[in-house]
Order: structure tokens, then sequence, then C-alpha cells
């Protein structure tokens, strides 16, 4: 089949019937090399409908150029990072080999955001996959903000008081968290005294809420966590800032909105908090060497019946056929869990003194006065985590985040084989698939001959993500990666490159199984 022919296969659908609200303005430079990076489609105002003629701009496909490998190569390894996390840290021996991690922008610029920390105080690391629409603002402060917000909740009662001693006698904290950060991984400077006051009001009130001696329960934590900075970020954009730029920013983050999937790993202990429809997989090593797939998130969308059934449940039986339609919120938002996008949650009466009190970039768009259809009893979005806890094993090899840019081009068992192939440099040679299409006896050969030199050059990447986020933009209906199209998709032009396919961020953490082992054999003694 052409390569045309294959990108023009059913097209990701955009998170929310438009770009952007309050469009991000950072820099494409930090998202890798400008020259290579595929660009994504001009935001536009918030809920507009993408004029259907841009389905049928076809042309440019046809015309789009051949990258070289090393500028296929310059694109895919422009955003990858790997941390390798020493077996003893100083602390304890970690269940955790260490991490990889990548992103592959389509929006320009890109609206998913990544995050990795170890907790300094606590025990364990934090990973998560933000996926932002209507803009990035959202996901950038996610990035930034959630894992202090999930430490600090597991701190310790005295230790909540000892950072509120440091901060009343003016000398340094401690550090919470050890970040592990890509260097074009962003941090908004002029919003941090905003976020430490924040932070700093919500363990003073679990200061008051807690007593000495009290455990933190870490499902709990993260619940609570999540919820608060949902809660706080609604707060700052009701409050404003007297600085006109934060003013503007928190309205921004406020306005825009970011599903989030994090995983805490203590040991053996994994918790998965999920708000979205970014998805966590567990890759299991069976017995004869192959690997299965876990899944440990649900999305949250008009996929998940019980998703539904709660929303409409929330809501009076004269808007059942309003609250979900065409699988979206109110017919405009596919996930049903999310951080900001107080569209969804604020009173139009609430929307509109904001608004109206608000810097003037607002009132130059009309669009910020657009009330979603049949908005009757908000909220209608939550940003409430379902959490799922699983105690590793040996046999649990490494886990898989990703936006969902990922698990709309592969299937989860998919990803678990390519990983674990690229892992362990074993290749388990499935029968091969033709998918109903008619191949002559050469055509199979050179099938056979490209899976041949597929398995024999699995090492070029050297991090997992990239080696995965090669076969999710480049695999062709035989399930090999094709350069041609890899090519041709990378090299999208801003126009296109959105409607073919979503941001990509991946982290894969790889564990240790000995360490693990142990844990459990001292967990049960």
């Amino acid at each position: 089949m052409p390569v045309t022919s294959q990108l023009l296969r059913a097209l990701p659908r955009s998170k929310v019937l438009a770009s952007s609200l309050l469009p991000c303005q950072q820099h494409q430079s930090q998202f890798g090399p400008v020259a290579h990076l595929p660009a994504s489609r001009k935001s536009a105002h918030m809920w507009q409908r993408r004029q259907p003629s841009r389905s049928y701009q076809t042309s440019s496909v046809l015309h789009s150029y051949i990258l070289t490998p090393p500028q296929v190569n310059s694109i895919l390894k422009a955003n990858e990072y790997s941390f390798k996390v020493p077996e003893f840290d100083g602390k304890n021996v970690s269940s955790v080999m260490g991490f990889e991690s990548n992103q592959l922008p389509a929006n320009a610029p890109i609206e998913d955001r990544r995050s990795a920390a170890t907790c300094l105080q606590t025990r364990g690391m934090l990973l998560g996959v933000f996926d932002g629409h209507a803009g990035c603002a959202c996901a950038q402060a996610l990035s930034e903000r959630l894992f202090y917000y999930i430490a600090v909740s597991l701190l310790p009662h005295n230790t909540l008081c000892e950072l509120e001693a440091a901060v009343e006698a003016g000398r340094a904290l401690s550090p919470i968290l050890q970040w592990h950060k890509h260097p074009n991984d962003y941090f908004s400077r002029e919003a941090q005294r905003l976020y430490f006051n924040s932070l700093r009001t919500y363990w003073q009130e679990l200061i008051d809420l807690t007593s000495p001696g009290d455990v933190p329960d870490t499902r709990e934590a993260l619940l609570n966590a999540f919820k608060r900075l949902d809660n706080d970020i609604s707060l700052e954009a009701q409050v404003g800032d007297p600085n006109a730029f934060l003013h503007y920013w928190v309205l921004r983050v406020a306005f825009s909105g970011a599903t989030a999937c994090v995983a805490h790993i203590d040991g053996p202990d994994l918790f998965i908090a999920n708000a979205g429809d970014a998805r966590a997989v567990l890759g299991v090593q069976e017995e004869d060497g192959s690997f299965s797939a876990h899944t440990f998130s649900n999305d949250h969308n008009a996929q998940n019946e019980s998703e539904v059934a709660r929303i409409r449940s929330e809501h009076p039986p004269s808007e059942r056929k309003t609250v979900i339609r065409q699988e979206r919120l109110l017919g405009l938002l596919m996930p049903f869990r999310a951080f900001g996008d107080v569209k969804f949650k604020w009173s139009i009466e609430l929307q509109k003194r904001v608004l109206e009190s608000g810097p003037d970039q607002l009132h130059e768009n009309e669009q910020t006065k657009f009330i979603p259809p049949n908005y009757h009893t908000p909220p209608y979005l939550t940003a409430e985590p379902e959490i799922t806890y699983h105690k590793l094993r040996p046999q649990d090899r490494f886990l898989v985040i990703g936006s969902d840019g990922l698990w709309e081009t592969l299937h989860r068992q998919e990803v678990i084989r390519i990983v674990g192939e690229y892992l362990t440099g074993v290749h388990q040679h499935q029968p091969l698939k033709v998918g109903g299409y008619r191949v002559t006896l050469g055509q199979m050969q050179g099938l056979l001959e490209e899976r041949k030199a597929r398995a024999s050059s699995a090492f070029e990447d050297q991090n997992a993500a990239t080696h995965l986020m090669r076969h999710a933009v480049g695999n062709n209906e035989f399930g090999t990666v094709d350069h041609e199209r890899l090519s041709k998709m990378l090299s999208l032009p801003e126009e296109l490159a959105r409607m073919y396919r979503d941001d990509i961020t991946i982290i894969i953490t790889q564990f240790n199984p000995h360490v693990i082992g142990a844990q459990r054999q001292e967990g049960q003694s």
C-alpha cells in the first residue's frame, strides 16, 4: 500500500472541539531543533470546530519530503531523557533500576508535559505524564506543582512542623524533591512565589488536621493532593494577582485543562493515580519469556461505561441526553476527569465575574465569554483520581506511562511486546501477519528480510521510550517500522501534523526483580 494511503487512516480526535482559549507562548526551541520539529496547526479560538475543508488538505502529504535517517533520529531523540537509580540511595535499596522518557510534539508548542522526582523527606519515586488541552498552561502547572502536593501529603506531622518553623524563622528549607528533568523541561520562575504560598497554606492545614505519630496513607495522600491542587488552581484564578503577568497566567492555567497519570513507587508498593485518558500499563514477563500487558488505569471517557454512569448520576434526569453528547462531556470535552477546565466547573455567574475583572487580553477574545451548551448544574468535571494499588513481583519488569497519543497508535499488548523485546534483546517472533492484504511470494520474502533487519538493528536507539516512539509513529500495517512512513509523519506541515496524531509522551520505568523479590520476602517475614 502506498505510504500516502497509509497516512490517510482514521485520524485521532482532538480532546476539545477547539485549539486554545489561551494559547501557550513558550518558545518552540525548548522542544528540540526547530528546523526538524513536526509542526502543528495554529492555536484558534476555544470550542471552535475545525473547518471541514481541513480534512481534505492532503496535497501536502503528497509533496512532503523524505528525511534521512540522521534527520529522523535528530527529531526522535531531541527530548529523550534517562536516569539510572543507584541500587542503594543512602536510605534503602531501590526497587527501581531507572527510567527513560521522551516526548514528540504534534501541537506547536507541545501540550504534553512529564515529570519525575525522588521523594527526599520520605521514600519512593514519583513519575507522571500530563496531557494538556486548550493550551499547555494547565499541564505546565501540573508538571511543576503536583509532585510537591503529593510529597507534602506524605510527610508526617513532625516534618510538616519543621518545614513551617523553618519558614517562620527565615531558614533554608530542606529539599522535598530531587527532580530528574530534561534540560528542555520548562519551569515558570515568575510563578514560584505564588505556587509556594499556596503549598504552604496546604501544609499548614495538614498540620492542623494531623497529630504527632500519624502515618500518612499513600492512597489518601494521592487523592488529597490531586483535589487540593485543582482547588488551588481554581482559587488562584478567582482571586487574581496584582502582577498583571501572574494574573493572566493563573487564568490561562484555569481555563485550559490537563489530564494526569502519576505513579508512586516505594519498594514493592506501586500506586497509580489517574484522572483522564493517559494510561499506565505494566509489562509482565511470563515463564516462556514473552511479555503480557496488565493495565493499571482506566480511561475516563465515553468508552468507560462506569464513567458515563457516574456523570449521569451526578446530574438531573432532564440532562441525561445532553450531559454526554457525541461521546464528549456536554458535546465538547473528551476526557471526563481533568484539572483546570473551569469552563466545566464554575457557575455562569462566577465565570462572568472573573472574566470581567480579568486582563485586557481576555476581553479581546469573544470566545472567553462562551458558555458550554446545556450548562445547568455545574460542576460537570472533576480532577479526583482513580487510584490503583499493586504489590510488585519479580516478574513485573517495567511500567509504561503514556499520554493518549501513544495508545491511539499502538495496542497496549504491542507496546509491552516492543519494550520487552528491546529491554531483553529477545524477539518473540509471532506468525507474520499481512492484515488481509494480498502479497506475492516476493513481497513475503521482503517482509521476512525486513523483520530480520529490524531485529538486528533494535539497539540503534539507546532509549526505550525513543524506540517505542519510533514504532508508534512509523509502524506500517504489517507491524514493522517503515522509514518512508516515519519520515513523512515527522515532516508533515503545521496544518496537518495534529490531524494525523497527537502529542506523544512516554515514561518507561524498569524494575529490579532481585530487589523486589527480597523486599517481598522481608514483608512476609
